[in-house]
C-alpha cells in the first residue's frame, strides 16, 4: 500500500498537499516576477522552492510529483546559467506548465489519493522537456551548489539521469 492511500498517513499526506499548494503559488509568483524583471537569480529561487516540494514528495512516496519537481529544479538551475533570453522565455513557459501540472497532480492526491492524471497531454510536455535538456546539457552549474541525482561530480547535468527521470514519468 502506498503512503498516499494509507489511512494512517492521511494527516501527513494532507499536510503535504496543503504545503505544496502554498509553494506552487510561490513558484507561480516567482515566474510572474521573472516575466516583469528577467533576472537569473529568480530562476535559482524557483529551483530552491521546488526542491522543497521534491524532498517532501519523495518522503511520502509521491514519486511522480518528486520526478516533475526534480526536472523543474534541474531546468531552472541550468537556465539560471544561460544568457540566451529567447531560450529563457521558453524555459519560463515550461516552468509555468510544470507548476500547473503539479497543481493538478496535487488536487488528484487530495481527491483520490493517487497521482494519476488522465486529462493532460504529457507527451507534448515531455518533448519540450527533452528539447530543453538537450539545450542545457553543456551548461555547468557555478553559482548554486546543490546535490541531486541528476548531477555528476563535475557539475554537468547527467543526460542519462534526465532521460531516466523523463522515462519514469512516461515521457
Amino acid at each position: 500500500m502506498s503512503m498516499l492511500n494509507d489511512p494512517e498517513m492521511e494527516e501527513i499526506v494532507l499536510g503535504f498537499t496543503e504545503e505544496a499548494d502554498a509553494l506552487y503559488e510561490d513558484l507561480s509568483e516567482i515566474l510572474e516576477s521573472y516575466e516583469d524583471e528577467p533576472r537569473q537569480k529568480k530562476l535559482e529561487e524557483f529551483g530552491q522552492v521546488i526542491d522543497r516540494v521534491m524532498g517532501a514528495a519523495k518522503s511520502i512516496e509521491a514519486h511522480r510529483t518528486g520526478s516533475f519537481c526534480e526536472l523543474g529544479k534541474t531546468i531552472s538551475y541550468k537556465a539560471s546559467q544561460s544568457m540566451d533570453q529567447e531560450l529563457l522565455n521558453i524555459v519560463v513557459a515550461v516552468l509555468f506548465d510544470t507548476v500547473e501540472i503539479l497543481q493538478k497532480i496535487n488536487q488528484k492526491i487530495i481527491k483520490s489519493k493517487t497521482e494519476e492524471i488522465e486529462d493532460l497531454n504529457l507527451d507534448r510536455f515531455g518533448t519540450r522537456l527533452r528539447w530543453l535538456s538537450e539545450k542545457f546539457q553543456n551548461i555547468e552549474r557555478s553559482s548554486v551548489a546543490f546535490e541531486t541525482s541528476t548531477l555528476e561530480s563535475d557539475g554537468k547535468a547527467d543526460q542519462k539521469s534526465i532521460d531516466d527521470l523523463l522515462a519514469s514519468l512516461g515521457l
